[in-house]
């Protein structure tokens, strides 16, 4: 296995962080594809990770995809670059909560991936949005499903055809990000959402997650009978009796993730 280059993984108190660092802009290339693809399947497998964490160095998020890269218009070359949405969609599918800690600016692919996760903090200078027209591109790793489903047709189309860059402030008023923080408090709220989240029922988490993405394409009965499925595993778990006696008790529930 090829040695992590630009993803620097710490586990501490059931939170996997995982920092992009590759400079200057945390830019997506294969590489940086690869090494996600390679990271997440064991952070979601692990059962001592009950939250994982995503987050940059310096004054970028990711900065989106390595124009160097992607200036080769070859088919071959985008079909790599394009397995950006298999890293989303192991993110969305991870059967626990992962956070996206926009520490600054998140654009193109970046965005892209921060749609992809079940909280989206940002510090109060980072930016967020959407420049691929200004390259005659379009968001097409996912960004051009997942932002209409998260905002509304109309506002997201408008967004990725002006192709703006949205404040922090802005983009929480919009519901593009869950939470604007000064950037002197950002490690420290990141850290305390997180270990908030780890203490919560997070196979529970998972299952609702799996319940609500399966659900979503199908009519109501289908997606009932899924929800059903996920509802008889959340009843045969650990943290449901816990959960349910901790109440009976009138004590904090003490969840494990199972």
């Amino acid at each position: 296995m090829r040695p992590m280059t630009f993803l620097n993984v710490d586990v501490a108190a059931g939170v996997a962080t995982v920092v992009i660092d590759r400079p200057p802009a945390n830019a997506v290339t294969p590489e940086l594809i690869e090494e996600f693809l390679t990271v997440v399947p064991g952070l979601s497998d692990d059962p001592s990770v009950r939250v994982i964490v995503l987050t940059g160095v310096g004054r970028f998020f990711i900065a989106g995809a390595d124009i160097a890269v992607m200036r080769d218009l070859s088919l071959d070359n985008h079909v790599r670059m394009r397995r950006w949405i298999e890293v989303q969609r192991l993110l969305e599918l991870a059967p626990k909560p992962v956070i996206a800690a926009l520490n600054g600016h998140a654009l193109g692919g970046g965005a892209e991936l921060s749609l992809a996760c079940d909280l989206r903090i940002a510090a109060a200078s980072a930016t967020v949005g959407f420049p691929e027209m200004q390259l005659g591109l379009f968001p097409g790793a996912g960004g051009s499903q997942r932002l209409p489903r998260l905002l509304g047709l109309h506002k997201a189309k408008l967004l990725m055809i002006e192709g703006r860059r949205l404040s922090a402030a802005s983009a929480l008023e919009i519901g593009l990000v869950d939470e604007v923080v000064p950037d002197e408090e950002f490690a420290a709220v990141v850290a305390t959402r997180a270990a908030e989240w780890a203490a919560k029922p997070t196979a529970t988490i998972g299952l609702l997650k799996t319940s609500m993405l399966e659900g979503a394409p199908l009519d109501m009965e289908g997606a009932m009978a899924v929800e059903w499925a996920a509802v008889q595993q959340v009843i045969a778990s650990e943290d449901a009796a816990e959960g349910l006696q901790s109440f009976l008790d009138k004590r904090k529930p003490e969840f494990r993730g199972n």
